[in-house]
């Protein structure tokens, strides 16, 4: 136990450091609310309530308008939205009170909470919200994967606390969509850049959340403490530090050492290392509800894999079930849909495309790539059938799944090479469309299903780019565009079912396993909930034990 002159040094050189760190080379990042920090530092309790966790890679300049390398988890602790996502798929208030809809379905009135303040005690009003809209609509082609930001005709500040959102046509998916971590959520003034062209980088990080970020070395590690302006119920908890660690075994070996209270996340760590840590009652852990479907995208502009015959091949010819069950410890259930039952318009029951060798190699020998005798990778106009699979490399779980196809497709003369990259350059690759095989998942809540199918057809996303060869594609695009927009809701359910019957039928997008994420906490940690949201952040309902 610390004395109470132990900890009032501690918390003088925290303050000390936190100025040092802002005013050197150290921090390329402004840190959001130091000056309230500073101001309010005598809030933070003498217990000093802090949690340590780890994450892979650094959180970013936690612009909320743009997206990677900035970390969705980090930007949820700082940045709020109008509308809030619950399990369920129920959307609720949060800094909009209420809300009204027109009858055509074209204007969302949207009634501001009153009394919220940025971190740095500024208002949050109407006004504010129209100038992050109107930052956001700079570069709306970046953002168009939300299919209400193309339907965007303009937004008003009726008056202080009165904000109004108008399409130029219905869209029924808007609300949920509001709901997103990025990049529909709210900068204070102080952070806009003097031109209000916030893509090119942000000032500083103020946001209307419960947590502000007071301290940060880039690769090392991030500090957020409580704001003390939240408009909301405060967390139990005054900070919480992230460590940068990029190994799972390191973070693994850190957790154990008492170096973390919490490891936290989708593939944070190996399935073997979570069930050893599940065995230990020295620690405690929880897996959540399926949050989104792992997938591999095949892209058809490559010429192999524009034919359905190979695609539908290298379907049969691993064994899904094995794999899944192999690599996740059985903590992740194989998936036949393209959507987890837990989510609206999911496909039911489709018939799965089993593991068949014979088949497999049947569907080759048609398509023409045959096996040359002596050889041990099929050839076709004088070409080997090889393709490349990129993967984020950090990733404990698609690791071991890239490396089980690349030995099972062998078996059927495929050559793969599989090459684990950084994030951001991997999402560049995509989006790219300079890939052959791509480990994907849809977005999960609040996202799905309608952000899913909107980037069958939304290009520059990469996900439309690797289904042009398919040849249907004119089809499937008008479908999506009419389940999107429609109002009758047995039409969309028959678009959905026709849109997903589609994708199964084709094979460029194969389900592999429904995500979920893991958790494993110290005896420190008295309560933990995951999060409604597929990316929003556990912090804020953690409490600790006496």
């Amino acid at each position: 136990m610390f004395t109470s002159k132990t900890q009032m040094l501690l918390l003088i050189l925290l303050l000390i450091s936190i100025t040092l760190a802002a005013c050197s080379g150290n921090n390329n990042n402004n840190a959001a609310g130091n000056a309230a920090a500073k101001e309010n530092s005598e809030t933070i309790t003498p217990e000093n309530k802090t949690i340590t966790v780890s994450w892979p890679r650094d959180i970013g300049p936690m612009n909320p308008h743009v997206y990677n390398p900035s970390q969705l988890i980090a930007q949820s602790m700082i940045y709020e939205p109008l509308v809030n996502y619950n399990e369920g798929g129920e959307v609720v208030p949060f800094l909009a009170e209420s809300w009204t809809i027109s009858e055509d379905g074209k204007t969302y009135s949207f009634k501001i909470r009153q009394n919220v303040k940025y971190s740095d005690g500024t208002p949050f009003n109407a006004a504010s919200a129209k100038k992050n809209f109107d930052a956001i609509m700079i570069h709306k082609d970046n953002h168009s994967w939300l299919g209400f930001i193309s339907l965007l005709d303009k937004t008003e500040a009726v008056n202080e606390y009165t904000f109004n959102i108008v399409l130029k046509q219905a869209y029924y998916p808007t609300l949920q969509e509001l709901s997103v971590i990025r990049p529909v959520r709210f900068l204070g003034d102080a952070g806009f850049p003097d031109d209000g062209d916030t893509s090119k980088g942000v000032k500083q990080p103020v946001g209307t959340g419960p947590w502000m970020l007071t301290d940060y070395k880039t690769d090392e590690y991030a500090e957020f403490t409580r704001n003390p302006h939240y408009w909301g119920e405060q967390p139990k908890i005054d900070k919480v530090v992230f460590k940068i660690i990029p190994d799972g075994d390191t973070r693994v070996l850190a957790f154990e050492k008492g170096e973390l209270d919490l490891i936290y996340g989708e593939g944070s760590i190996s399935m073997d290392a979570f069930m050893q840590l599940q065995a230990n009652d020295d620690y405690s852990t929880q897996i959540s509800s399926p949050v989104a479907t792992r997938q591999l995208v095949m892209n058809t502009t490559n010429t192999a894999l524009s034919d359905k015959k190979v695609r539908l091949a290298l379907q049969h010819g691993f064994n899904k079930d094995a794999m899944v069950q192999g690599v996740t410890s059985g903590l992740e259930e194989t998936a036949d849909s393209l959507l987890s039952s837990n989510f609206p318009y999911a496909q039911k029951n489709p018939a799965p495309l089993g593991y068949d060798l014979e088949q497999a190699k049947a569907y080759l020998d048609e398509a023409g790539w045959t096996l040359p005798e002596g050889k041990a990778v099929r050839e076709k106009d004088g070409k080997q059938l090889e393709v490349e699979l990129i993967y984020e490399k950090s990733d404990q779980v698609i690791k071991p799944m890239a490396e089980t196809l690349q030995a099972e497709w062998a078996a059927i003369g495929v050559k793969l090479n599989i090459t684990g990259i950084e994030l951001t350059e991997q999402i560049k690759r995509f989006r790219a469309g300079q890939f052959d095989l791509y480990f994907f998942s849809n977005y999960g809540a609040p996202y799905d299903p309608s952000s899913f199918i909107h980037i069958l057809a939304e290009k520059s996303f990469g996900i439309a780019e690797a289904l042009t060869n398919l040849p249907m594609k004119e089809q499937l695009d008008q479908q999506v565009q009419e389940a999107l927009a429609t109002t009758d809701e047995n039409k969309r359910k028959e678009l959905y079912d026709a849109i997903q019957t589609t994708l199964h039928e084709e094979g460029a997008l194969v389900p592999i396993s429904y995500i979920r994420k893991t958790v494993a906490y110290a005896d420190k940690i008295g309560s933990f909930e995951f999060p409604g949201s597929r990316d929003d952040n556990p912090f804020s309902s953690i409490s600790l034990n006496p």
